[in-house]
């Protein structure tokens, strides 16, 4: 029997449709009671476990071997960590017009999360641009991201979160930090047995972050926050992240220009740059907001759909752009069933694609 695939032409990432049965799920049976005790544990655990595999499987030692291409890097990360962070902060002004403040809250919360890697590779790959770049710039922001996410949104989210305080920088340090610190760590004895088993973890992953969804969204129910969201207001939201996600492929793809970066080297910051992680953002916006988490992922999720999406595009048209001067020499042009492979494993899952 030939395996399942998901539809080439189908043009909805298809974690993002158990991401939204699972919400769907919390809507109709939501976790009260002893059952919601229990399902945060779970998810507390979970979160960590996530975390514990991340430090376990990003090669530290390849992260600092690309220092050698230090500009593209601090490049991506002034995007990601900084560019972001400023339109979001600018976005502010949308409110009370096309936004309600917490769903601000969870778009800001949004542009302080790392990028993602796989799908970054996977795309840099596929529009036939430098993929080793890719790889670091990928890494750097993960590594990056641990620490300073929490720390911009302690300084730009504050008491307005819905629930950050100095208990959840805690939080993120016990949930977040340490697992991922153990996990650098003991990389040395159990790297290869993560290996060797990535795709069994992989759903592990999937499944866990599935479960900080239900979790979360339950606990949104309970609360009632729901009904603080129409339609309308999520047709805004989708608006504006339509115009960050342009703005940002926009002055990534011409600033890398600006700044005289070659055609390989601009794709990979185009889609190092643009991106957000789903997998990283998921769990750090579980521990940051609590009951209002529901409202505060909303953007991401959302934001992440329509990343793949847009960029799936683009990386399709650039793979059929000339070369010419700037392009890589047609003996380093990345190509083989590796790179295809790729391609297809981040357009086809949301968590391992960020």
């Amino acid at each position: 029997m030939k395996r399942l695939r998901w539809p080439a032409w189908m043009p909805v990432d298809p974690y993002i449709l158990l991401l939204l049965g699972t919400v769907g799920l919390a809507a109709l049976v939501p976790a009260r009671g002893t059952s919601a005790d229990v399902a945060s544990g779970a998810s507390t655990a979970a979160i960590a476990f996530l975390f514990f595999l991340y430090g376990a499987r990003l090669s530290t030692r390849e992260a600092l071997d690309g220092l050698k291409h230090w500009r593209l890097h601090v490049t991506v990360l002034a995007c990601t960590f900084l560019v972001f962070p400023l339109l979001g902060l600018a976005a502010r002004g949308l409110v009370p017009v096309f936004l309600t403040d917490p769903l601000y809250q969870g778009l800001l919360f949004l542009t302080l999360v790392p990028s993602t890697i796989q799908s970054s590779i996977a795309f840099t790959s596929m529009a036939r641009g430098n993929v080793p770049a890719a790889i670091c710039a990928g890494s750097f922001s993960s590594l990056v991201g641990i620490v300073i996410t929490p720390l911009l949104a302690a300084a730009l989210l504050g008491s307005g979160s819905g629930g950050f305080s100095a208990d959840s920088l805690l939080e993120i340090v016990l949930q977040l930090l340490v697992p991922f610190l153990a996990g650098q760590l003991l990389r040395r004895w159990i790297g290869g047995f993560i290996t060797r088993h990535k795709k069994v973890l992989g759903l592990v992953d999937r499944g866990s972050i599935l479960l900080v969804v239900y979790t979360a969204f339950s606990e949104g129910m309970v609360q009632g926050i729901w009904h603080k969201v129409s339609p309308a207001r999520l047709a805004g939201l989708l608006v504006v992240e339509a115009v960050l996600l342009a703005v940002m492929l926009a002055l990534t793809w011409y600033g890398a220009k600006a700044l005289r970066f070659n055609r390989e080297d601009r794709i990979a910051i185009q889609f190092a740059g643009s991106k957000k992680s789903l997998a990283s953002g998921l769990p750090m916006a579980s521990v940051l907001f609590g009951a209002h988490a529901s409202l505060a992922v909303l953007p991401l999720m959302l934001f992440h759909q329509m990343q793949l999406m847009v960029c799936a595009v683009i990386a399709k048209r650039r793979s059929h752009d000339p070369v010419g001067e700037d392009a890589t020499a047609p003996g380093e042009e990345v190509t083989g069933s590796a790179s295809a492979a790729a391609s297809r494993t981040a357009v086809g899952t949301g968590t391992r694609s960020g």
